[in-house]
């Protein structure tokens, strides 16, 4: 892992690295010294680790929660070349949008794309950032909606260090057996007018996951229009799952 720049304001420090191909961002709280947990944070469809939305909520989580949090740029985003495959991907995603039909299969076909070289680039950035003294291998958390939930089911399901995911905006059959292999603590959140995701498909993507300690939240609004106060949700529930105390996953 090498750490390109740093800088801190408001009480949190902030770290660009690169990781092989993979460039990341690590939150801290100023000064940090020893063990915390680690929030991995996926970001959405053509988005970004600094997105305002991930950069906010990142930032939030290492000053009030203590938590370290990550973020990658997640193949063919952010400062990561394009390819042939993706490109042509989100051209029929255009295309299918502009004729009113069902973008269901495209986003499942792009999170498959994603996905397998997403997962190993996480577990090595995980490995990496649990290495730093002020870091250290405490219990680790995922949230990530949209694409952020898509690549992160196989991830969280992938990964028996994750204890805790806040997970959402996505309905997918073909993920359906990926989230019954996921039995830690899952805040799902789905917007109950999204105009992306049929809210049929969210529901039964949450009713999968096999995890006996999920909850869901639903609200009213289109996709990008989570409430603010579900960042301070998600800042509890990881709080509770993963404070200080709480024991580091098998």
């Amino acid at each position: 892992m090498r750490f390109t720049s740093q800088t801190s304001s408001d009480g949190v420090t902030e770290q660009l690295f690169t990781l092989g191909e993979t460039p990341g961002v690590l939150w801290t709280p100023e000064g940090a010294l020893g063990t915390r947990p680690v929030i991995l944070m996926g970001h959405g469809g053509g988005q970004h680790k600094k997105a305002p939305g991930i950069l906010a909520r990142a930032r939030r989580f290492a000053a009030e929660g203590g938590f370290a949090v990550v973020a990658i740029d997640v193949p063919n985003h952010g400062e990561r070349p394009k390819d042939e495959a993706f490109n042509r991907i989100v051209t029929e995603l255009r295309a299918s949008a502009a004729a009113g039909e069902d973008p269901a299969p495209l986003i499942d076909a792009m999170h498959d794309l994603l996905a397998g070289q997403t997962v190993a680039e996480w577990q090595a950035v995980l490995t990496a950032v649990q290495q730093l003294d002020h870091v250290g291998a405490g219990p680790v958390g995922y949230w990530g909606v949209s694409m952020g939930c898509g690549l992160g089911l196989p991830f969280v399901a992938a990964e028996p260090r994750v204890g805790a995911a806040v997970l959402g905006l996505l309905g997918s059959p073909t993920l359906a057996k990926t989230a019954a292999r996921i039995t830690v603590p899952v805040q799902f959140l789905v917007q109950w007018d999204d105009e992306r995701v049929p809210r049929a498909e969210s529901l039964a993507l949450f009713d999968a996951l096999a995890s006996p300690g999920k909850t869901l939240h639903a609200n009213p609004g289109g996709h990008g229009e989570i409430p603010a106060f579900e960042t301070d949700s998600s800042l509890w529930f990881f709080t509770r799952h993963l404070g200080q105390d709480a024991p580091v996953p098998a």
